[in-house]
């Protein structure tokens, strides 16, 4: 058979192996309303600031070499066992004393307990971030603790729709609960296609907000991207998240690269008692949609105003080997660019709950199972100057690029 009646068995074929992973595309009032908003155009949605590069720049030879590179590898791995902090139900059950408690379970997915709510932000429970069971990148550490163990959580809060933040096993465990679902337009299909009612499912474009039991949930840009299978058509939104309650207000930024909008979510929703600021995966090969750490610290500093305030906490590290990078950089660079600013930040362990308001976790338990790291970034600090008097304007954050 010859032609375009040759293409259907093939057409079939590939169909068989979109598992249910994959989710599904929006369609018929959602379409609708994603081509009215007006962060779509030209049939895909846009970042802020203009084109974006979502594919790795430069060479791919270079590029494989790099990642595939034996000395890489191992630089990428930890050298010993994760340390996962042993949180039980029990923990979790005690309301925090301050309002405002995070509990960092690796990765993205962050439980925030706000002013009587609990909250959790991109759950990520599956043993790898892939479409299939038996390839993708893998955990570096388990879990702190089983899902279940959670907890009730009232609010399920995705970012966007990449595998390492919206997790079918994970989103179908949470659909036979009564949790609601706060997501980026075009997102709710995956859910619904998965079994979550619609009526449980608030989707929002950039800037609209939603309100759950006393916390109003609010989207904010990001630069990044979309897309869960080889027809990466750019239907579905990303986003940052602003979530305030009565008395705490608090920043989750999903995946992004850095950006001027930063300033602008600051300025409407800031100062923020906490943010959780993506900081790992990052490279020269795709600079426009992941942040360095101190793009992150950056970014921390222009949401609250300019000037340190509140706690930082590094995520989208630890977890699993996407990048280049060793895996303890991350963590190694925020704490330093944190020291630098004055910046209080916190690093806790897999699983490890802390108020923002009471004492942080800060123990650089990364060290022990992690080769030497370089400090590139830093410039000479004239004698006789302390930290204390080093404004966070004049440090010199863009330099480990």
């Amino acid at each position: 058979m010859t032609g375009a009646g040759s293409l259907l068995p093939l057409r079939s074929r590939l169909r068989e192996l979109r598992t249910d992973a994959f989710g599904a595309d929006p369609a018929g009032e959602r379409m609708a309303r994603i081509r009215r908003s007006p962060n779509f155009a030209d049939g895909v949605f846009r970042n802020p600031e203009g084109e974006t590069r979502i594919r790795p720049s430069g060479s791919t030879v270079e590029f494989a070499k790099r990642f595939f590179a034996k000395e890489q590898r191992v630089r990428r791995a930890p050298t010993g066992t994760i340390p996962v902090h042993p949180t039980t139900l029990a923990d979790l059950a005690k309301p925090p004393t301050t309002g405002l408690r995070l509990t960092w379970m690796g990765h993205s997915s962050v439980l925030a307990e706000i002013d009587g709510r609990r909250v959790l932000f991109d759950p990520v429970w599956g043993e790898r971030c892939s479409p299939f069971a038996f390839a993708g990148p893998k955990r570096l550490h388990p879990v702190p603790l089983p899902l279940a163990a959670l907890g009730p959580v009232d609010v399920v809060v995705i970012s966007h729709d990449h595998y390492d933040h919206l997790d079918l096993p994970t989103i179908r465990a949470l659909a036979a609960t009564d949790t609601v679902f706060a997501v980026p337009l075009g997102v709710g299909a995956h859910l619904e296609h998965w079994g979550v009612p619609l009526d449980r499912i608030h989707e929002l474009d950039w800037n609209e907000s939603a309100k759950v039991d006393g916390l109003t949930f609010t989207a904010t840009p990001a630069r990044h991207f979309c897309g869960r299978g080889l027809r990466n058509q750019q239907h579905t939104l990303w986003a940052s998240w602003v979530v305030a309650g009565p008395e705490h207000r608090i920043y989750h930024s999903g995946d992004t690269g850095y950006f001027d909008g930063f300033r602008d979510i600051g300025a409407e929703h800031g100062p923020f008692d906490a943010t959780m600021i993506q900081i790992g995966a990052y490279s020269e090969f795709w600079p426009d949609i992941h942040m360095t750490p101190a793009e992150g610290l950056r970014a921390h500093l222009d949401l609250q105003g300019g000037a340190p305030h509140g706690v930082i906490m590094p995520i989208h590290w630890g977890t699993f080997n996407l990048a280049p990078h060793p895996w303890a950089e991350p963590g190694e660079w925020t704490k330093d660019a944190a020291q630098e600013a004055n910046q209080a930040a916190a690093f806790p362990r897999p699983g490890e709950p802390f108020e923002p308001a009471a004492a942080l976790p800060g123990d650089p338990w990364w060290q022990a199972l992690s080769v030497p790291l370089a400090h590139p970034w830093r410039r000479p600090r004239p004698a006789g100057i302390r930290p204390s008097a080093t404004p966070a304007a004049d440090l010199d954050l863009a330099g480990d690029r």
